[in-house]
Parts: C-alpha cells; structure tokens; sequence
C-alpha cells in the first residue's frame, strides 16, 4: 500500500470519526431513524419488559412467517413494515443461546439490531446521510456491500451483517426531511 493510500485511509477515518463525534456532542441519537427489530421487542414486551414473556419470545424457534403472525397478533399497532422488520429480527437472532436467555438482564443481552448497527458502525467511515439513509438497494446489495475490501475488514460477525442488511432493505431510503439538518450531507 502506498503512502498516499495509507494517509487518504486514515484521512477518511478521523474525519468519520469526527462527523460521529459532532453527532453523538449535538445530543444526536439513532430515534429519527425507524425502529429496529430490538426495539419493536422490548415495546412489544412493555414497560418494563415483562421478563418471562421475553426469556419465551427469546428461546423460540419459528420461521420468518411464523414470526409475523407471532408479532401481528400481540402488536396490533405496528405498520406492516414494522412486522417485517421484527419479524426479521427474530429470524436471524432467535432462539438465543440458552446462558444468554436466562440472563437477569436479557433485554440488554438481545443482539443489536439494524438500526444499532447502522448508527454504531457507518459513521465512522462514511456520511450517514449520503452512504446510508439514502440508499436504496435490495436485501442482496445490502448485502454486498460487505465484499468491499473495507467493509469485509469490519467487525461485524455473520448475523450482524444479516441483520443489517434485513433492516436496511425493510427500511431505506429515509426521506430527506426526515433526517435531522444536522446530519444531512
């Protein structure tokens, strides 16, 4: 690797860096975005998450079908995309490992989700605005974008890119007006 490559790299990434550090000082913060499979779970299991129903949710096995007639029958208020989305979530995460499930604190133990993902992982490197919320791909080009050089260096393991990827398809492109000014472009 050249010199010139080494520094425009590390230029890239102090200045992401600094973009998620402007954000994160300005008391920005993920809620603008839809929400994500975690979230629609522990809304689903109330306030507080009722821990039994979520040590049951967590444990079960069933397909992506099966979860959204799972989630539309105990979520009446949630929009279509909202049940993909959770029903998403639970396909690629659940059942948790049995030690993870029986956690006392298991509803921070649920994996992230999509929308975690995206707003801990992207801004490091890229705009969110322009990389990100505008994008509109397919859940295989969401996909895809791990085979870059740069993103297969992520620390991301299998489940997270798939569950990065599933919320993505489900739920970008945001509208412009949507995005607070402040993380436009």
């Amino acid at each position: 690797m050249s010199a010139r490559v080494g520094r425009g790299r590390l230029f890239a990434a102090v200045t992401g860096a600094l973009v998620f550090l402007a954000a994160q000082a300005a008391g920005e913060d993920p809620g603008f975005m839809p929400k994500g499979g975690r979230a629609l779970l522990l809304e689903m299991a109330g306030s507080p998450p009722d821990i039994g129903e979520l040590r049951k949710i967590a444990q079960a096995r069933r397909t992506e079908v099966e979860w959204r007639g799972f989630a539309a029958a105990r979520a009446k208020n949630l929009s279509g995309r909202e049940l993909d989305t959770l029903a998403a979530y639970f396909a690629v995460n659940l059942p948790l490992a049995e030690d993870v499930a029986q956690r006392g604190d298991l509803a921070k133990a649920l994996p992230a989700d999509g929308r975690d993902l995206a707003w801990n992982q992207c801004q490091f490197c890229h705009s969110l605005f322009t990389s990100y919320l505008t994008q509109d791909r397919e859940l295989q080009a969401w996909r895809n974008i791990f085979l870059s050089p740069f993103h297969r260096e992520m620390k991301m393991s299998p489940q997270e890119r798939e569950e990065f990827a599933r919320y993505s398809a489900l739920n970008m492109p945001m509208k412009f007006d949507d995005v607070p000014p402040d993380l436009r472009f």
